[in-house]
């Protein structure tokens, strides 16, 4: 009776002790999770840049005679140059016209423009189109005031759009930087890698890293290379002709590109609105210039991809809309890389259990047979 009670309270000192340890494990982690939370988008992008812009640090590196310091040095001013300036000059165009929109909300200044009369002198629908026109022209106040909660929650949601890519552009500065490091130190952060993944995944730990790798890069090139250098490209484009609001514009072309909707509906639209405020020669200019843009996709993710990501296309849909709300700006990258990351990971653990089963069953039965009676 005596070592029972003993066995007892020496159980319970245990597993008081375990209780205390593991306590204060979880709000180490707990505190430190809180800590890096603001750097953790910014670094995962930085890994997803690092991982993208491997192969042709490597190439890099090797025209360099092997300075790799240098060659991430020179990766990471490439990557500022390419995507800083466009990015900062949509952006100011971004923040700058929903200011504008504001300003006259507020001081009820806002004036809808004349219809052009190519639009009245359409077939079947002019007319119709010129009366709804009209009508909102000479009635503006009293639809702005009948819509007007709707309206302030629209404008505070796209004011908070524009001043999410200011934050977000600092975090690309930020992951940027990140990136260049890691591609200095990436034999290292290779290592790192495969230690970590054999340690979280056994055997399978490595196989899983490198697949994590080829989808990173599969994604980085084909869906979010290609979706940035089309809405940078196309925003350009736009805030040269002088269509308004070209910063807002460009951001929904990226979004669209990202989730695989394409820019095309954007493009159709901006097309029809300079054909009817510039001249002929011009806008033969700019249609040259949507078509080189528009074409970019079907030139450039052959070169990069293949036949592209074997993903549904919901999966990068979900993600990239969750990581944009979730986010901002770099979180529209960030959520469809980790989604089709998840996804295809969870696809190689499930392939892995069906080949152990089949392999189970496969082996001959060691059981004796029973005897007959």
């Amino acid at each position: 009776m005596q070592q029972g009670r003993e066995g007892d309270r020496v159980f319970l000192d245990r597993a008081i002790e375990a209780f205390i340890r593991i306590a204060i494990i979880a709000i180490l982690v707990a505190w430190c999770f809180d800590i890096v939370r603001p750097f953790i988008v910014p670094f995962a992008w930085a890994i997803i840049i690092a991982i993208g812009l491997y192969p042709g640090y490597e190439r890099l590196t090797q025209v360099l005679h092997g300075r790799r310091i240098l060659a991430a040095v020179i990766m990471s001013l490439l990557c500022f140059a390419l995507l800083l300036v466009p990015a900062l000059l949509l952006s100011a165009s971004l923040v700058g016209e929903v200011h504008t929109v504001i300003a006259a909300f507020s001081h009820e200044s806002l004036k809808i423009p004349p219809l052009p009369d190519a639009v009245t002198q359409l077939p079947l629908i002019g007319d119709d189109i010129a009366r709804i026109w009209d009508q909102g022209s000479s009635n503006f106040r009293a639809v702005l005031m009948e819509t007007e909660p709707e309206l302030k929650v629209a404008l505070h949601w796209t004011i908070g759009v524009a001043g999410g890519a200011g934050v977000g552009l600092l975090h690309i500065l930020v992951a940027i930087l990140i990136a260049g490091f890691l591609l200095a130190q990436a034999e290292a952060g290779q290592r790192a890698s495969a230690a970590f993944a054999r340690r979280l995944a056994g055997a399978r730990g490595v196989e899983f890293a490198r697949l994590s790798e080829a989808t990173i890069r599969s994604v980085t090139r084909g869906i979010l290379g290609v979706a940035l250098i089309q809405s940078l490209l196309a925003g350009l484009g736009w805030l040269a002709i002088g269509v308004p609001a070209a910063g807002l514009w460009a951001l929904l072309a990226l979004v669209m590109c990202v989730v695989q909707i394409g820019i095309l509906p954007i493009t159709v639209a901006i097309l029809v609105y300079v054909f009817f405020h510039v001249g002929t020669l011009t806008f033969l200019g700019f249609l040259v210039w949507s078509l080189f843009v528009y074409s970019l996709e079907h030139i450039l993710k052959p070169i990069l991809l293949g036949r592209g990501v074997d993903v549904p296309m919901a999966v990068i849909f979900v993600g990239a809309i969750g990581g944009f709300l979730s986010a901002g700006i770099i979180g529209l990258f960030v959520g469809s890389v980790v989604l089709v990351l998840g996804y295809k990971l969870l696809l190689a653990w499930l392939h892995a259990g069906s080949e152990s089963a089949e392999q189970a069953d496969a082996l001959p039965s060691t059981e004796e047979p029973a005897p007959q009676v």
